[in-house]
């Protein structure tokens, strides 16, 4: 399996507008691993903020599927281009490399089937992106071993009986699922709890234990 770990920081180039200044810092890192003027599809794109920001900033011609009724108006508002779609569902519907980057922001772990919503974005676009919380990260260990209670975190924010979420996984776990449906990592970042990237070149079981979420980039292997 190929890697290439991200050396750069999740900032955009000096010049870049409000917008991205007051973005999350795991938007920045998905849209640095974004070439400029491709075409991008964003799949669970909640309320827009990535594909506006990919959209301002890197000039790509840019597409989302959203769930919720209320996302897809938010896009639209935007004067993005939304349809109302389930990405364990709608995306067999879309042709074989239809966009140079398909995106899924902190949403795999909401999916009923991940494995397949995987395989289906490595088929539609050129490279994969994907960010997710680390459910490997200390602190969740520790609220589960000394609490025995589901743990709740920045990243994970609700309560076990009303979660969306139906798939944890840890940085570990992802890797092994690129191995399964035989992708190659072009590119990963690991960002801590204070949302700085992690050190470059530490083993996976560091950032399996440190890190507080994680972004991949994958592509197809040839």
């Amino acid at each position: 399996m190929s890697m290439m770990p991200d050396k750069g920081h999740a900032r955009l180039p000096a010049a870049a507008s409000r917008l991205a200044r007051t973005a999350r810092v795991d938007l920045l890192v998905v849209a640095n691993m974004v070439e400029p003027k491709s075409r991008v599809l964003d799949v669970g794109c909640g309320d827009g903020a990535l594909l506006r920001l990919l959209a301002e900033e890197r000039g790509v011609d840019a597409r989302g599927i959203e769930l919720s009724q209320k996302g897809v108006n938010d896009c639209v508002a935007k004067g993005l281009s939304v349809v109302q779609g389930d990405a364990d569902t709608d995306l067999a519907d879309y042709p074989d490399d239809a966009f140079d980057y398909v995106i899924l922001s902190q949403t795999l772990q909401a999916t009923r089937q991940p494995r397949q919503v995987l395989e289906h974005m490595l088929r539609i676009g050129r490279h994969a992106v994907v960010s997710f919380p680390n459910f490997g990260h200390w602190r969740i260990r520790m609220q589960l071993a000394f609490r025995g209670r589901m743990p709740i975190t920045e990243n994970l924010q609700y309560f076990w009986y009303e979660t969306p979420n139906i798939h944890f996984c840890t940085i570990r776990d992802f890797v092994a699922l690129a191995q399964m449906v035989d992708a190659s990592i072009e590119r990963v970042v690991a960002l801590d709890r204070f949302g700085e990237p992690m050190l470059v070149h530490a083993p996976w079981w560091v950032w399996n234990l440190f890190g507080d979420q994680a972004v991949f980039r994958l592509t197809r292997k040839s």
